[in-house]
């Protein structure tokens, strides 16, 4: 099988100086390390009154994020920041008594047991998108970044909060979460420096216009819900609105479930769309992978439409999705804030230090992984012999503050993928090179120019109430 090394940014071929270091981090916050890093086990540095550590060992990562949670459970001044003008005291960002509260009332509606009840829409707007798809001629240009973004912006809208979301509307959230990544501050230089949370931030004003979009918008979602709009009754909205904390009784402010729902759709809609954006390059560049893709779809879906009962059936469509995470994790950099003087290796960690898991390094680890750099989705089947250690791929993060929705975008991924492949390859556009960049998540850069592709002899699935048609010809054929 032939063996693809797809890009990764630019590496220092040495350790850079701290200015060079920080300087690079400003525009890509992975294009910071020197090729050293991916032999890293445990180390530390300081930017000017700032000391970070870095854990990249399955042991230290289970310390750090699992024995010792309470004492680094707070994320890292940067990334509280970062996102504080979008989510406020979201889940995502928040911690101690608010994340306690507010993980024990959102994560049973995202928990893996609600699956079943997201799935058919999953399975209903990816078929919608593979139609739309078999609209164009073949050979058609598309920016296939964009439009995974608007696909799972649709299915996240559909589930979550139980209505369609408008074209216009789905391009105004899209839309929102780019400029807001183009215009966060990726260095926070007050924390650097030593000062307080409570030191003032300058921020851009495209930060607050963009934020603003995306909170309207749900705005507009919540209170359509709250309403009682038609298929809102079993909606991710509807049961933020009637929900009681187990242990007080109290519900959500309107503001609380305002955040929780953007919290919701950032990592339901634009984690997976990048995760989607890069197995598409990805597979572009491994035909022997298409392949074997395109023989386990026909060999198990016969040219029908996937269902939430496929998903087991389909590991080898679950080992692209896996593999893409571990060379693109979404959120590259897990950065949390010690709370309390505490001790690794030996290392006394100062309160207040950074201490950072590094997925991209982590899953690229030599030594680690055999071949680190290399596409290889067969180490994710049952006899392939991966991961080497649960703490050492960590690509929905690990240990208490693990993503509550990590098996709603898996299966998510998942099912995208086989509906969509059954039926197109996707070819990048000559001469367009991918740059992954890192803001708040891992992308293949704005844009992914891409040429779409009807598969040879395969039948377009029948829509549901049909009969399916059968997958005539070779199932090896791929475009």
């Amino acid at each position: 099988m032939g063996e693809f090394i797809p890009p990764y940014p630019y590496r220092f071929p040495a350790e850079p100086s701290i200015l060079r270091r920080v300087n690079a981090s400003r525009k890509n916050l992975i294009g910071m390390w020197a090729d050293a890093a991916f032999d890293y086990d445990f180390v530390s540095a300081r930017i000017f009154n700032q000391r970070f550590f870095v854990c990249n060992t399955p042991e230290t990562v289970q310390y750090a994020f699992n024995t010792r949670h309470a004492a680094f459970e707070r994320k890292s001044p940067t990334m509280r920041h970062m996102l504080q003008p979008l989510i406020d005291d979201g889940l995502f960002i928040s911690d101690g008594e608010t994340w306690r509260k507010r993980r024990r009332v959102v994560a049973p509606i995202i928990h893996v047991s609600n699956t079943s009840a997201f799935a058919p829409v999953m399975t209903e707007t990816a078929r919608e998108w593979a139609d739309r798809w078999d609209e164009r001629p073949d050979g058609s240009g598309i920016d296939a970044m964009a439009e995974m973004a608007e696909l799972t912006a649709e299915i996240i809208c559909r589930a979550i909060f139980g209505q369609r979301l408008g074209h216009g509307r789905a391009h105004e959230i899209v839309d929102g979460f780019t400029e807001f990544q183009k215009s966060v501050s990726l260095i926070d230089l007050p924390s650097l420096l030593g000062l307080p949370d409570a030191w003032p931030r300058w921020r851009r004003g495209a930060l607050f216009r963009s934020a603003g979009r995306i909170q309207r918008t749900i705005g507009d979602i919540i209170e359509a819900c709250r309403g009682g709009a038609p298929g809102t009754e079993h909606s991710f909205i509807r049961q933020l609105l009637e929900a009681r904390d187990e242990e007080t009784g109290e519900p959500l402010s309107d503001a609380a479930i305002r955040n929780e729902a953007i919290v919701i759709f950032m990592a339901g809609h634009e984690t997976t769309a990048n995760t989607m954006a890069f197995a598409w390059f990805l597979l572009s560049q491994a035909p022997d992978v298409v392949a074997r893709l395109q023989a386990e779809l026909a060999g198990v879906l016969g040219g029908r439409n996937p269902e939430l009962s496929d998903v087991p059936n389909l590991p080898y469509t679950r080992a692209i999705i896996e593999e893409t995470l571990r060379l693109y994790p979404p959120i590259p950099i897990l950065a949390r804030e010690a709370t309390s003087d505490e001790e690794i290796n030996g290392t006394k960690i100062p309160k207040r230090s950074v201490i950072m898991v590094v997925p991209f390094l982590l899953h690229r680890k030599r030594g680690l992984w055999d071949k680190p750099d290399h596409f290889l989705p067969e180490r994710f089947l049952p006899d392939g012999g991966a991961p080497p250690s649960k703490w050492a791929y960590v690509p929905f993060s690990i240990g208490p503050r693990i993503c509550a929705g990590m098996a709603f975008g898996m299966t998510e991924a998942i099912i995208c993928l086989a509906t969509l492949a059954q039926r197109f390859t996707l070819e990048l556009e000559p001469g367009h090179v991918v740059e992954p960049v890192c803001l708040v998540s891992l992308r293949p850069g704005d844009h992914l120019p891409m040429r779409l592709h009807r598969r040879a002899h395969a039948a377009r699935p029948a829509a549901p109430g049909r009969a399916a048609s059968a997958v005539a010809g070779c199932p090896f054929g791929h475009g």
